[in-house]
């Protein structure tokens, strides 16, 4: 890629770091830190937003305008709960937002598959290329999931501490983000590794980022959508009970085809029985 082409990242990364920092802090504070360290701060303050609004406004929705309709009483999480996920989601958010403003300093420097605009490729290959990126993310994130849990040290020191919620009444959507730093961008490299194997759009890529706190939010509800073949909150709620079944990330595929998927209607047929 020639210096003009790349310059397109580098000036669409300016414009996001405006539009956050720009209307929520004071210039003097951000506009003197190099381009590198004022997109690590827009993307810590958006993660950070994004993870308060979506949890809130969830937990508002299925806790209390509709309590007793999707969640029973007796497993509303507490409030002592939520309180604690949020302390370790922060306590990890700055780690967090190290991986996606790394993978924009990749793209800067034309060291991925990215391209800047959809019509430098036409529509057609864009599906084609976002359908072969979200495999390659299911499968990343399948398998980094899968030892997480297999590997003893992993499990010890690292995602044992999302583990801890592992009961209806103590998961909320405010558990999405609550693990071990490392764990977390462990589970999220899959994106950025996708980008070196994948012709993929800059701007979907960083969309999909940080639409990943909205998803996870929303597969720690534990309400049951039952929308087929998507792995939502009634398929992770078995893997935090069981520990060994529902690995996958956005669909029961690889769970399917490797042998570890558990059907939350089959589940609730045993309970009836």
């Amino acid at each position: 890629m020639g210096e003009d082409y790349l310059q397109q990242f580098l000036d669409e990364t300016s414009f996001y770091n405006n539009i956050v920092l720009g209307n929520l802090l004071p210039s003097k504070l951000w506009d003197p830190l190099p381009h590198f360290f004022q997109t690590w701060l827009r993307n810590y303050i958006a993660g950070t937003l994004l993870y308060f609004i979506s949890g809130f406004l969830w937990c508002f929705y299925i806790y209390y305008l509709k309590r007793n309709v999707y969640v029973p009483k007796d497993a509303i999480p507490t409030n002592k709960a939520m309180l604690l996920q949020i302390y370790v989601a922060m306590k990890a958010m700055p780690w967090y937002c190290a991986l996606p403003t790394l993978s924009e300093y990749m793209v800067e420097n034309g060291w991925t598959r990215c391209f800047a605009r959809i019509s430098d490729v036409g529509w057609l290959p864009y599906v084609v290329y976002l359908c072969i990126y979200l495999v390659v993310v299911e499968f990343g994130i399948y398998w980094m999931h899968r030892e997480l849990h297999d590997i003893k040290p992993l499990y010890k020191y690292l995602h044992a501490t999302h583990h801890i919620y592992n009961k209806q009444n103590t998961l909320s959507p405010f558990a999405g983000l609550a693990f071990h730093p490392l764990d977390g961008i462990l589970q999220a490299v899959p994106h950025v590794i996708a980008l070196f194997m994948v012709p993929t759009h800059f701007t979907t890529h960083i969309g999909l980022l940080f639409l990943e706190a909205i998803w996870t939010a929303n597969i720690h509800d534990c309400i049951n959508a039952n929308i087929w073949p998507v792995m939502g909150a009634g398929y992770h709620t078995i893997h935090h009970t069981t520990y060994r079944h529902n690995y996958g990330h956005y669909t029961i595929w690889m769970d399917w085809m490797l042998g570890t998927l558990r059907d939350p209607v089959d589940e609730e047929g045993k309970k009836v029985m």
